[in-house]
């Protein structure tokens, strides 16, 4: 067994892990799926999961608070405003 490293695999101990159950949003047509990490309060994935490609975005903030589910639109409103239409990734 080779000890080089493979593309796309991460070791178990490096692998991100998420708390609770993922919340998933539906905005201007678009899915989202939102999840808190564990042991890092206030962080959060967004994955946009009918983007036209693997892509999506990451926020946090101070505080033990989790996000409600109008701060998780807001926030997923301006991921989207910040979109090229053309190529689907945050325009230049």
């Amino acid at each position: 067994m080779s000890s080089e490293p493979r593309p796309g695999r991460v070791p178990e101990h490096l692998r991100i892990r998420y708390e609770g159950d993922p919340v998933l949003l539906t905005l201007d047509g678009q899915d989202f799926r939102v999840r808190a990490r564990a042991g890092h309060p206030g962080t959060y994935d967004f994955d946009w999961l009918t983007g036209p490609h693997d892509y999506g975005f990451g926020l946090s903030r101070s505080g033990d608070a989790p996000l409600s589910r109008a701060e998780m639109e807001e926030a997923i409103r301006g991921f989207l405003a910040q979109i090229d239409p053309a190529t689907g990734y945050l325009a230049e």
